[in-house]
């Protein structure tokens, strides 16, 4: 089955996809501009209620997302197009363009849901009291789960035929991640040196060859050692920098 990179970096079945195109084309209702969306007739034509649209933005960007994972995977995404994007989803240009800028930007969006989904789980860590050993990179078990779950996804998107594109998007999400857990751990004029930055581009960027090197690699790892590795050399490391 192949797998393919929805919204929040969720990951759906191509023919779940491509059902989600069928149920979005052939539901039956009025007509709202050229195409048909969900409308209860029996109120007054024109009336869409926010509800039905955003059911079908989230349909569209599904079918938008999925098309760009399954380009990447076929031909990296330096070398697809907007063109290719909409052929592969069966969408409009104008459609496209009216959710997403470029290709970049619909990549971007993507990112996005993992990024929020990682704050989320780190901001609960923090929140609980003084930071510990054990509240420290609370976000990173999620993101090996994650990628362990969708492992062909992560090698698209962070192998040889990504592009730079998804690489630095991926590592400013690391990057933002480190930064805010520095930040826990030392008064906010102590953020922002020399030495703290260094030790957040350090950290981001080990974190970042891990992940790669994991998910591509030949060591199958579980997530727990992985983890369990990146935080033994990761927590004296950040400690180190901020006394």
């Amino acid at each position: 089955m192949n797998v393919m990179f929805c919204n929040t970096l969720t990951f759906v079945s191509e023919q779940s996809v491509q059902n989600i195109w069928r149920a979005d084309h052939t539901r039956p209702g009025c007509l709202y501009g050229f195409e048909h969306t969900d409308v209860d007739c029996s109120e007054k034509t024109g009336v869409v209620t926010a509800r039905a649209r955003d059911r079908r933005i989230d349909r569209t960007q599904q079918l938008l997302r999925g098309a760009l994972l399954s380009l990447i995977k076929e031909k990296g995404f330096e070398a697809l197009s907007v063109q290719d994007i909409i052929d592969r989803a069966n969408v409009g240009r104008a459609t496209f363009y009216a959710h997403f800028d470029n290709k970049e930007d619909l990549l971007a969006s993507g990112i996005d849901g993992l990024r929020a989904s990682l704050k989320e789980r780190q901001r609960q860590a923090l929140s609980q009291g003084a930071v510990t050993d054990e509240r420290l990179f609370a976000f990173s078990h999620e993101m090996f789960v994650h990628a362990n779950e969708h492992r062909d996804v992560f090698r698209a998107m962070l192998g040889k035929r990504s592009g730079a594109v998804i690489q630095q998007l991926f590592h400013k999400m690391l990057v933002d991640l480190v930064r805010d857990d520095l930040k826990a751990m030392t008064s906010r004029s102590g953020t922002g040196s020399p030495l703290s930055e260094a030790a957040v581009q350090f950290l981001a960027g080990g974190l970042f060859g891990l992940v790669i090197w994991w998910v591509d690699g030949k060591m199958r790892l579980s997530v727990d050692d992985v983890n369990a590795l990146f935080r033994r050399l990761a927590i004296p490391a950040l400690k180190a920098a901020v006394h």
